[in-house]
C-alpha cells in the first residue's frame, strides 16, 4: 500500500548501500531543482501579467472586461483542475504527468506571445492555467516521492521559499519587460526555462505512482470537479461586476454547488475515485485543509486589499506599492528552510497555531495607519509582522498535508490542498470587495480585521485537528 518509485539508482546496476545513498541524494537535488523551476513558472504567470494590463488594453484595443479575463481565465482554469493534475499523477505517473504539465504550459506561453487579439490571449491563457493545474501538485508529489520523511520538511521549504520569491518578483519583473522590451516577453521568458526542467525530468528524475489503482481515471469525478469548481469560480468573478444578485452569478453558483455535491456522491460510491474521500478520515489531513481555507482566504484578501489601499487611500504609484510587498517576499525566504527544519525536528502542530496568530497580528495592524505618514513606520510593521506569521505556519502546513497521507495519495492530496487555497483566495477578494462598499478607508479596516479573525479561526482549527505524525 505505497506508492512505487522507479529510482534511476536501482536500474541494472548493483550498488554498495553508500553508493545508492550519494545515488539518491544527487537524485534527490534534481528532483528539487525540475520541481522549483516548474512550479516557479506558474507563480510568475500568476501575478507578472497584472502589472502589464494597461499596456495590453491599449496595444490589443480590449475593453476593461476583456483584460480582467486576462488574467482570470488562467485563475480559472488553474483552480478547476488542479484536483484532476493530482489525481491524475498518482494514476499515471507523477514525472509524466508533470512534465505534459510543462509542455502544455510551454506551447500556451508561446501562444499567448503571439497572440494578436485578445481573444487568442484569453484562451491561451486558459491553456496555461491547464498546463499549471497539471504541473503544481506533480512537484510536490515527485517532492515526496522522492526525500525521506526526515528530510522532507526542508526540501518543500526550499520549494515554498523559491516559490514565494517567484510570485514576488512577478510584478517587478513583469514591469521591466514592459517598459524595456514588449509586453509578449513576459510570456516568452518561460520558454528556456521549459526547456530546462523537460531536460532534466527526462534524465535525472524518477517516476513514482500509486501501484495500488487500476482502470481508467475517475472521469466522471473529474469532469463533476471541473464543472462544479469551474461554476462556482466564474461566479465569484463575475460577482465583482454584476452583484452577487445578477442571474448569471446566482445561477453559475447554483450550478457550481450542485455539481460539486454529485461529486461527493460520486467519490463516495466510485471503485476508483479521483479524490478518495477516505482522506478526509485523517483528522490532521481535514484540519490541515480547513486551516487552509481561513489562512489563505485571509491572505488573499489581504493581498488583494493591500495594494487597492496603497494606490487610491495612500497615493502611491503601482511601482511603489508593489515594492511594499518586498518585505514579505524576503522573509519567507528566510524562514523556509528554518521552518522546515522546525517541523522535521519539533513537529508541525505549534508553528501551525502560532504563526497564523502573528500573521493576524500584522493583518491587524494594517487597519492602524491613518491617511499619509511614512511608510516605515505605517505598513512597514504590519507587513514585516504578517510576513513572519506566514514565513513560520507556511511550510509546516505544506509538510502536514503531505505526510498525513499515505505516498500513494500525495498526488491528490497536493491537489486537494491547493485548490483549497486557491478557492480561499478567490472567495476572500469576492466578499472584501463588498466589505469594502463606498468608504474605502472604513470598509478596508473592517476588511482586515475580519481576515485578523480568520487566523484566528486557523490558529485554533490547527490546535484541535492537528497532531503529530507517528515516527516511522
Amino acid at each position: 500500500m505505497s506508492s512505487v518509485v522507479l529510482h534511476p539508482c536501482d536500474e541494472g546496476v548493483v550498488r554498495s548501500a553508500p553508493e545508492r545513498e550519494a545515488c539518491i541524494e544527487r537524485t534527490g537535488r534534481w528532483v528539487l531543482g525540475a520541481a522549483v523551476l516548474g512550479s516557479s513558472m506558474t507563480f510568475v504567470d500568476g501575478t507578472v501579467v497584472n502589472v502589464a494590463l494597461p499596456v495590453l488594453q491599449s496595444k490589443l484595443g480590449a475593453s476593461v472586461a476583456e483584460t480582467q479575463w486576462v488574467v482570470e481565465a488562467y485563475s480559472l482554469f488553474l483552480s478547476a483542475l488542479i484536483l484532476v493534475g493530482g489525481a491524475a499523477g498518482d494514476r499515471y505517473g507523477r514525472r509524466r504527468v508533470f512534465t505534459i504539465g510543462v509542455t502544455i504550459f510551454g506551447l500556451a506561453s508561446v501562444a499567448c506571445g503571439m497572440s494578436t487579439s485578445v481573444g487568442p490571449l484569453v484562451v491561451a491563457r486558459a491553456v496555461q492555467g491547464l498546463g499549471a493545474a497539471l504541473l503544481v501538485p506533480g512537484s510536490l508529489a515527485l517532492i515526496s516521492a522522492s526525500f525521506s520523511r526526515s528530510q522532507r520538511g526542508k526540501a518543500i521549504g526550499t520549494w515554498s521559499a523559491a516559490t514565494s520569491v517567484a510570485a514576488g518578483i512577478g510584478p517587478v519583473l513583469g514591469g521591466w519587460l514592459v517598459e524595456h522590451a514588449s509586453w509578449r516577453w513576459i510570456f516568452f521568458l518561460n520558454v528556456p526555462f521549459v526547456v530546462a526542467v523537460l531536460a532534466i525530468c527526462w534524465t535525472h528524475v524518477p517516476e513514482s505512482r500509486d501501484d495500488d489503482t487500476s482502470g481508467p481515471l475517475d472521469w466522471l469525478g473529474a469532469a463533476l470537479a471541473t464543472g462544479g469548481l469551474g461554476a462556482v469560480v466564474y461566479g465569484l468573478v463575475e460577482s465583482g461586476s454584476r452583484g452577487f444578485g445578477d442571474p448569471v452569478v446566482l445561477a453559475s453558483l447554483g450550478v457550481g454547488v450542485a455539481a460539486l455535491a454529485c461529486f461527493v456522491v460520486v467519490e463516495a460510491r466510485g471503485r476508483n475515485p479521483m479524490v478518495p474521500l477516505g482522506l478526509f478520515r485523517s483528522r490532521t489531513f481535514a484540519g490541515a485543509n480547513l486551516l487552509t481555507l481561513f489562512l489563505y482566504g485571509a491572505l488573499g484578501g489581504v493581498m488583494f486589499l493591500l495594494p487597492f489601499n496603497l494606490i487610491r487611500v495612500q497615493g502611491y504609484s503601482a511601482t511603489a506599492a508593489g515594492g511594499a510587498l518586498t518585505p514579505f517576499v524576503v522573509v519567507m525566504v528566510v524562514l523556509s528552510r528554518w521552518a522546515g527544519g522546525i517541523v522535521d525536528r519539533f513537529g508541525a502542530r505549534v508553528p501551525l497555531v502560532v504563526g497564523p496568530l502573528v500573521a493576524g497580528a500584522g493583518f491587524g495592524l494594517m487597519a492602524l495607519p491613518v491617511v499619509g505618514g511614512s511608510y516605515w513606520s505605517t505598513f512597514f510593521p504590519a507587513i514585516v509582522v504578517m510576513s513572519v506569521g506566514m514565513g513560520i505556519a507556511v511550510v509546516p502546513l505544506t509538510t502536514t498535508v503531505m505526510t498525513s497521507v499515505e505516498e500513494r495519495h500525495s498526488g491528490a492530496a497536493s491537489g486537494i490542498n491547493n485548490a483549497a487555497s486557491r478557492l480561499a483566495a478567490l472567495l476572500a477578494v469576492a466578499v472584501v470587495g463588498v466589505v469594502l462598499g463606498g468608504d474605502v478607508v472604513a470598509g478596508f479596516r473592517a476588511a482586515v480585521l475580519a481576515c485578523a479573525g480568520l487566523t484566528v479561526l486557523s490558529a485554533a482549527s490547527a490546535w484541535w485537528f492537528v497532531r503529530e505524525p507517528r515516527e516511522s
